[in-house]
């Protein structure tokens, strides 16, 4: 037997935000090769939702962005498995649900920029959206506006060990040299994602997030004309964006 949880999780959670349903028990299928045992249920099933919130912290409803959200993560999950990339996703499971490894989350989260924004802008008065000779990575600990941590922090406080968040911070920067380079083969620009992690059985995954939300991306073709990534506020924009990023992902 295998153990699953329910879970459910916004679209555009700046976090890996869970709230547990109902357990459920689902036997192996045959060709499953999986064989993952312990006290808590092994995988968890994830459903988003269809409303997102904006930058000024206002519920907004999309139809049918649960389910763009769900493609979304399966597909660079999927992708990012092809190179390596240990992922907690197993797979797609419903139109709005996909089937995950129960990790315990890492309870904070890395924000990798390629471009200044408005926060990075303005400490060192240069223009928003400006490219950035590296990336940065900034840890994120609660969804205030005020919570950017450093390591020494997530040291101090033990919310990783630093072998672990030298796992993530090389992870971090494999995972955007991919994704970036997938973009750019669009000509389309990545100019920020986030990243959250979590632990099974000693091993580091990648859990979150590659929704709308959190893909932070600008068009090299004048002809396209998207709406700002840093403030999408309409469940027009939204759907817009999200149709872009599935369009990206479709070949087409």
């Amino acid at each position: 037997m295998i153990d699953f949880i329910y879970v459910k999780v916004l679209t555009s959670a700046p976090k890996f935000i869970k709230k547990k349903i109902k357990n459920l028990r689902m036997t192996t299928k045959g060709n499953n090769k999986e064989n993952l045992t312990g006290d808590k249920p092994d995988f968890m099933l994830v459903e988003y939702y269809d409303f997102f919130v904006t930058q000024k912290n206002k519920k907004v409803a999309a139809k049918n962005l649960g389910e763009k959200t769900a493609l979304l993560n399966s597909y660079f999950f999927e992708y990012l498995k092809g190179y390596n990339i240990p992922c907690a996703f197993v797979k797609k499971d419903d139109k709005k649900k996909i089937q995950v490894i129960n990790v315990v989350d890492f309870q904070f989260k890395v924000k990798i920029l390629n471009a200044a924004d408005g926060r990075t802008a303005k400490i060192f008065s240069i223009k928003s959206g400006s490219s950035l000779e590296l990336p940065i990575l900034e840890y994120h600990f609660g969804d205030s506006k005020e919570s950017v941590i450093t390591e020494s922090h997530i040291i101090s406080f033990n919310l990783c060990s630093y072998e672990d968040l030298k796992m993530i911070n090389r992870l971090c920067s494999k995972i955007n040299a991919i994704v970036k380079s997938f973009f750019e083969r669009r000509n389309v620009s990545l100019l920020e994602l986030t990243c959250r992690f979590g632990k099974f059985e000693g091993k580091i995954y990648l859990i979150d997030d590659f929704s709308p939300m959190s893909i932070k991306i600008v068009s090299g073709k004048k002809e396209e004309k998207l709406p700002d990534p840093y403030k999408i506020e309409s469940a027009a924009q939204m759907n817009k964006y999200s149709d872009y990023l599935l369009k990206l992902t479709s070949g087409d």
